[in-house]
């Protein structure tokens, strides 16, 4: 598989692109003013112990407090060597004015403060070191056998007394002595930490993560990246000077993008990014994906759409769902989605098909370093699948609810609007003294007062025996009206040239529509 790693720079974001095949399958995105806390490290006091909800309020320094779970506080040795006998309730682990070492796991989103852990991990280049473990394992992404039991063996021999150690992917094929140096960098880095937490008060900051462009050379760049390109010659510097140390073998793939197009454009990155923020993906096929979150969960619907076929309809509903197997798989990681995942292919008969697309699924699905799972097929014939959570997807960092709809994505109707308009007029109008008001309101609400030949307006004139002049404004939102003014019928006509009463609506109709 032909990878590449792209990097954009400017001075308000750095963005990073990871390409499988020329495809775009995974965007990273960070912002300076933005403080990532997921990896960092504190010193945190715990203000609220919930036993109801099994779980403890930790002050680490942010806006929000951050939230740690029974099944996370149980850590099964503190920072200076004590050992805890596991505890079941959060009450026995935790108490108010604690103070406890914690690390963030999933960052604060959706109005909910950051999720921590007591279950201290270090990533290096090679290795990661669990100060709180005492087991020693290897990456599952690890194929071969023999090279597993090489690296099982040597984690083994090498872990600490009282530690995990895991070899990660990117450690395949390397020295002892690579993994030996990187294990003393975070067995010095862990005294530091432990240093730290000795001196300082909570809540505090240990360990702060590295920032986007080093996480990446520490997590995707390997031997598996083919060419990795930057487009600011200060981070291809930055880059080439860590790579002396991490990895020298793969500095010769590092290069300077020098193009006139910006490089996200060059690789059609920005393209993939539009993509991923729309509700609809069409496949290559003509059929298309419909995307809709809610609080619990992400729904992805397969439909034919304009893909037809050419032999019978088993044959085109079977090669639509595995293209769109493929494709969901892709928008997953590209949008970074995370929690449960129902997927609602379109409906096979054979038993065989149902397997064809399941297996693309999972063989894509190998594919993302995040940990995931397809749970299966439900009664329904929809395949449940979850992928963990850590960080909000590519529409949380890029959009936000709209201001118009309130995030719903659906607004009422005119007809509706104007029915909900009249009776707010009505409410209004009935304690006014003056003999005529201005409103102003959407286009589509002041032409459904006025049909049909603009009995409703005059209606609503006689209900309130005030004579009723509307503006119409684009600017307005279509639920929403404004009182301009209220006095004598003839001052406020003079206001504007583009206001009505009822019994003018009929003639002038087509002016409202136009504002």
């Amino acid at each position: 598989m032909n990878k590449k790693i792209i990097i954009n720079c400017d001075d308000r974001r750095t963005r990073v692109a990871l390409l499988e095949d020329g495809k775009v399958v995974e965007v990273y995105l960070e912002r300076p003013l933005h403080q990532r806390v997921v990896g960092n490290i504190y010193k945190g006091l715990v203000t609220s112990v919930l036993p109801g909800m099994q779980a403890a309020f930790v002050d680490i320094g942010l806006a929000r407090n951050a939230f740690l779970y029974v099944d996370e506080a149980a850590a099964l040795k503190g920072h200076e060597g004590e050992v805890h006998r596991p505890r079941r309730t959060i009450e026995c682990l935790l108490r108010p004015g604690q103070e406890i070492m914690v690390q963030v796991v999933k960052e604060a989103f959706a109005g909910k403060g950051a999720r921590l852990t007591r279950r201290i991990t270090l990533p290096g280049r090679y290795l990661v070191l669990m100060p709180n473990a005492e087991y020693s394992g290897v990456s599952r992404r690890i194929g071969s056998s023999a090279e597993r039991e090489r690296l099982k063996g040597l984690v083994a021999e090498m872990r600490p007394a009282a530690m995990g150690l895991i070899a990660r992917t990117v450690s395949e094929g390397q020295e002892d002595n690579a993994l030996r140096q990187d294990l003393q960098f975070l067995l010095s880095l862990w005294e530091n930490i432990q240093s730290c937490y000795r001196q300082k008060q909570a809540p505090q900051l240990l360990y702060q993560d590295l920032d986007l462009i080093f996480r990446i050379i520490r997590d995707l760049f390997s031997d598996q990246v083919e060419q990795l390109l930057v487009d600011r010659s200060s981070e291809h510097r930055r880059i080439l000077d860590s790579l002396k140390y991490l990895a020298p073998a793969l500095a010769g793939r590092v290069n300077l993008y020098t193009g006139k197009e910006p490089v996200f454009e060059t690789f059609s990155v920005e393209r993939e990014i539009e993509r991923a923020l729309s509700r609809v993906v069409w496949l290559a096929c003509g059929g298309y994906l419909v995307f809709d979150h809610t609080e619990a969960l992400t729904v992805i619907d397969v439909n034919t759409g304009k893909y037809t076929g050419k032999t019978n309809q088993a044959d085109t509903i079977l090669k639509t769902n595995l293209q769109a197997a493929v494709e969901i798989i892709r928008q997953i990681r590209l949008r970074n989605l995370g929690g449960i995942i129902i997927i609602d292919f379109i409906d096979m008969k054979a038993e065989d098909h149902r397997q064809q697309v399941l297996s693309v699924l999972a063989g894509e699905l190998k594919k993302d370093r995040t940990r995931a799972q397809i749970v299966g097929l439900t009664g329904l014939g929809l395949v449940e699948m979850t992928r963990k959570k850590a960080l909000q997807g590519l529409g949380g960092l890029l959009q936000q609810p709209c201001p118009y709809c309130g995030g719903s994505g659906r607004i009422l109707s005119g007809e509706a609007a104007a029915a909900k308009i009249a009776a707010e007029i009505k409410s209004l109008l009935e304690g006014l003294q003056e003999q005529a008001v201005l409103l102003e309101m959407h286009p589509q609400v002041a032409a459904a007062l006025k049909e049909p030949g603009g009995a409703a307006l005059r209606r609503l004139e006689a209900e309130t025996a005030k004579t009723i002049l509307i503006r119409a404004s684009e600017t307005i939102h279509i639920e929403k009206y404004r009182l301009v003014a209220s006095g004598e019928a003839a001052s406020l006509a003079m206001l504007s040239g583009s206001v009505e009463d009822g019994q003018s609506a009929v003639s002038r109709e087509t002016d409202c529509r136009q504002e």
